[in-house]
């Protein structure tokens, strides 16, 4: 535990909140741009800086920057993304079993193109209903389907191959698909999986209503992000402290619960746009009256920014500054002490609609700092850069926090 034993520990990810850094001169970030009094009142009186996420080397996904922030050295650590979707969803691996993150995918008319990798974000509703087609596809090669929420969904292949490459289909937006198939040990039976999904969900009548809607059909799936159980130390063990995560992605449900953390199930948390907002944080100060620490993940900006579309992720910014940032805060004034982590996992240019390994803003806070009359700076990936604070190694800003 830390020296302090009543201080109350946030972290808050704005999950690929941050852009590439752009100077004031050029074409201003969604983050320069959105109106975020919160997050701009927080980086007044706290401290603002760069962290890199993303060690040298590794993939700038979700899984390797949210286990940065959670204080685990992902090169040490990092088995794949799909063990941690596995532990969200209650599915239990053997040390030899290797997991898949399986998406539901919009691939063009002449399925060539990768056009949307969450199948225009599916509901759960309609994406368990096309699982039951695959499942008989998936368990001829000897593979195992679990369905998850909307396009996220896993796959299981017992005694599977570590050698496979694949690709994350958000990463492939609006290229040719042919030479971003899986490659190495394994790939012609995810090969045929992929393509034996075509024919089954082309002519359903689900797909046939999106298309009737306007919504983009889930066509296809993409199976990505393998990997064999990791090996993780508890956060209890290594700093003394309770905690919880609360959101709605199974990936990030699922690093928190290899961490040893509660994971706080909210109703009407999607990872959307749509999200519930309101509940997450009344279940994050839930969970603090009980414990010292809590994680809360919004999704929503990673997923503008993979639309490209730039007004969508000022809403999805400006939505977490009032939604999430600015409750928080006010809640947390119930306790005699808090300090707040606040950053983006990666950044997620809508120029590129992915991620990139580029560092991060951060903001840390302690209620001892916090000022509600202090005048507002604006909080932007510029204004972190101009401060020359820059922390290498994001897996040790979880000691910052709590002061190690």
């Amino acid at each position: 535990m830390s020296s302090e034993s009543n201080t109350k520990f946030v972290i808050l990810v704005p999950d690929g909140m941050a852009d590439t850094a752009k100077t004031d001169t050029e074409i201003p970030t969604p983050l320069q741009t959105a109106k975020t009094p919160w997050m701009d009142k927080m980086a007044s009186c706290g401290d603002v800086g760069l962290t890199f996420t993303v060690p040298k080397g590794m993939e700038p996904g979700s899984d390797v920057a949210n286990l940065a922030i959670m204080g685990y050295a992902p090169a040490e650590v990092y088995t794949g993304r799909a063990p941690f979707e596995a532990a969200s969803m209650g599915v239990s691996l053997q040390d030899n079993d290797v997991a898949f993150r399986m998406n539901f995918v919009t691939l063009d008319r002449n399925y060539t193109e990768m056009a949307d990798h969450s199948a225009d974000h599916i509901s759960t509703h309609e994406a368990h209903e096309l699982i039951k087609l695959i499942k008989p596809i998936a368990e001829r090669l000897g593979l195992a389907l679990y369905p998850g929420v909307s396009y996220r969904n896993l796959l299981v292949w017992k005694n599977g191959p570590e050698t496979c490459f694949t690709r994350a289909p958000h990463d492939i937006l609006g290229e040719p698909i042919a030479k971003r198939f899986p490659t190495g040990a394994g790939a012609d039976t995810l090969l045929r999986l992929i393509i034996g999904s075509w024919k089954v969900l082309e002519e359903h009548p689900i797909n046939l209503l999106r298309i009737q809607r306007c919504q983009g059909p889930a066509n296809s799936v993409w199976p990505w992000g393998q990997g064999r159980p990791p090996r993780i130390k508890k956060l209890k063990e290594r700093f003394g402290i309770s905690g919880a995560v609360i959101a709605a992605v199974d990936l990030v449900r699922g690093i928190g619960k290899y961490a040893g953390l509660d994971v706080v199930d909210v109703p009407g948390a999607t990872g959307y746009m749509d999200t519930n907002y309101t509940g997450k944080v009344d279940a994050a100060i839930n969970q603090l009256r009980e414990k010292d620490f809590v994680l809360l993940h919004v999704e929503a900006p990673d997923e503008a920014g993979h639309s490209g579309q730039g007004e969508l992720k000022i809403k999805a910014i400006e939505d977490f500054d009032e939604k999430v940032v600015g409750p928080m805060i006010e809640g947390l004034k119930q306790f005699s002490s808090w300090r707040i982590l606040l950053m983006p996992d990666h950044c997620t240019p809508i120029s590129l609609r992915t991620h990139t390994s580029e560092p991060v803003p951060y903001i840390l806070l302690d209620s001892a700092q916090f000022a509600a009359d202090k005048d507002a700076h604006k909080f932007s990936e510029t204004s972190a850069a101009r401060t020359g604070k820059v922390v290498k190694d994001a897996s040790t800003m979880i000691d910052l926090l709590l002061k190690r």
